[in-house]
């Protein structure tokens, strides 16, 4: 099965903060690839833009748009987008559009995912839209860490609990953007 709720559920649980060590595709080491080598690369490898503005005023909004691009080598179907949101973000005042039906958001701390039901395939590109509420106490520079986590989920996995993907050791890699935006009054 390609799209599967119980997999948005389990991987719900594992998506917990975009500052899981970043473990690029280019990675890999010069020397000749083994087989482990090519066992920790990602099925699913993102090209990451994010766009924020420069400046905001105290008390009011940011607006991030994320756009990941599947540059393969395989189709993405264990991903999401979002990350970690400044420490002067009111976190019970977010909102998102995205480019797909049926995405499904959630929160944990500071770290904001959503899950996009929707197999990616190789060249395909989604986007998501945040758009965030300052603190009116908010100041200096606000620093948000935002992109994809994929997954390398075998066929069969998508049922499978956290515990068990952890026991596993089931390669998951952070494709992110920092992007920093100064608050003036």
């Amino acid at each position: 099965m390609r799209n599967s709720l119980p997999k948005a559920a389990s991987l719900a649980l594992l998506a917990g903060a975009l500052l899981i060590p970043a473990v690029p595709a280019s990675a890999a080491p010069v020397a000749a690839k083994t087989a482990a080598v090519t066992a920790a690369d990602p099925f699913s490898a993102f090209d990451v833009k994010v766009k924020a503005p420069k400046t905001a005023r105290a008390g009011g909004k940011i607006r991030y748009t994320i756009v990941a691009t599947n540059k393969g080598p395989h189709y993405a179907n264990a991903w999401f987008i979002g990350g970690e949101f400044p420490k002067g973000v009111d976190l019970k005042k977010i909102s998102y559009a995205a480019s797909i039906k049926g995405t499904e958001c959630f929160g944990e701390g500071r770290a904001f995912f959503c899950f996009l039901p929707k197999v990616l395939e190789v060249g395909d590109s989604a986007a998501v839209m945040f758009e965030a509420k300052l603190k009116k106490s908010a100041k200096g520079t606000q620093k948000a860490t935002l992109g994809v986590v994929s997954y390398n989920l075998d066929t069969g996995m998508e049922d499978m609990s956290k515990e068990e993907l952890d026991r596993l050791g089931v390669p998951e890699f952070g494709f992110q953007k920092t992007v920093k935006t100064k608050v003036v009054r």
